[in-house]
């Protein structure tokens, strides 16, 4: 097997991997589903391991065939990292760019700034994966991911977005039911909202002592758990309880006065952080460089994203 047909049958191995289906692979790569078949067939014989069992209905990777698909990647990321170097004496930058981010953040904050960045860079084709899970950078094939919570040390090169802050939020029409907290301890008497992590741990309400240090605590009894961030702040709407929210999710309902700040004083806002990740510092493909300069610069510009603690106290109930 000479170097093109290497080339060609490493990449229908990858599409047929990615897409489940050597149809779909297929289409991908302009060719037909025989031409694949063969390609792969003739990748296996040159390898001499068998990397993956094919049916009419699916395919299934063997272990060698996974532990070959995440160097494939590598290959072909370099192989694209070499095509921007040369594009990179162009005008504008190429290429795809891969973005992970939460459900959440990226409909509300991400998905609203792609327009403008496409129409600056026409060149670039954008994929954005919306899921709230963890992701390997490398392994899953992403160039920028997004993330919020406690950053752990890493390798990884962070850009920061913001500080996640939270605050305790109610309805006008709960609190007139139900009456305004004016101590932590008042809590107990109220309808509770709760957030439950993918992890299957609950959210923990964080207050400050009299000592004016961090505690944190388990809202008892919730009326209603949910699993998504924005879920909890739509619950608070509709009047079912108290809810510790994202400030960014809660914010544009506090300016319309469809929630109210509780607690302001004794609520710990936290100190959770959004970041924009990618590999390396020094290797950075001009496509990349380019999305994450424009996120950042556009990130920085929403309103939503950077509220003070202390101006929450203006909507206070």
């Amino acid at each position: 097997m000479d170097s093109s047909q290497r080339v060609r049958a490493i990449l229908s191995f990858v599409h047929a991997a990615e897409r489940g289906s050597l149809a779909a692979a297929a289409r991908a790569l302009g060719i037909s589903a025989a031409a694949v078949s063969k390609n792969l067939a003739g990748l296996e014989r040159a390898l001499g391991v068998r990397l993956m069992n094919r049916t009419t209905r699916s395919l299934q990777l063997t272990a060698e065939g996974a532990a070959f698909l995440e160097r494939a990647r590598i290959a072909i990321t370099a192989l694209d990292d070499a095509i921007d170097a040369v594009a990179a004496q162009r005008a504008a930058p190429m290429g795809r760019v891969r973005i992970s981010t939460s459900s959440a953040f990226g409909r509300f904050y991400l998905l609203p700034l792609i327009p403008a960045l496409a129409k600056r860079y026409p060149a670039l084709a954008l994929e954005v994966d919306m899921e709230d899970r963890r992701i390997d950078l490398v392994k899953d094939g992403y160039d920028l991911p997004l993330r919020g919570g406690v950053i752990e040390e890493s390798s990884l090169i962070s850009r920061h977005v913001c500080t996640l802050h939270t605050v305790l939020v109610a309805s006008p029409a709960y609190l007139k039911e139900h009456g305004v907290p004016k101590r932590r301890e008042d809590l107990a008497r109220h309808r509770m909202i709760a957030l439950r992590f993918l992890n299957g741990q609950v959210s923990r309400w964080n207050f400050k002592d009299r000592r004016g240090e961090a505690i944190d605590v388990e809202p008892a009894s919730p009326v209603l758990t949910v699993s998504a961030p924005e879920a909890v702040v739509d619950a608070a709407l509709l009047g079912l309880g108290i809810a510790q929210a994202g400030v960014h999710h809660a914010w544009p309902h506090l300016r319309e006065g469809r929630l109210k700040v509780l607690l302001a004083a004794q609520h710990h806002s936290g100190a959770r952080e959004m970041v924009l990740q990618y590999p390396h510092r020094a290797l950075v493909a001009p496509r990349v460089r380019a999305t994450v300069e424009y996120l950042l610069e556009n990130l920085a510009k929403t309103e939503a994203l950077h509220v003070r603690p202390s101006a929450l106290r203006a909507f206070a109930a």
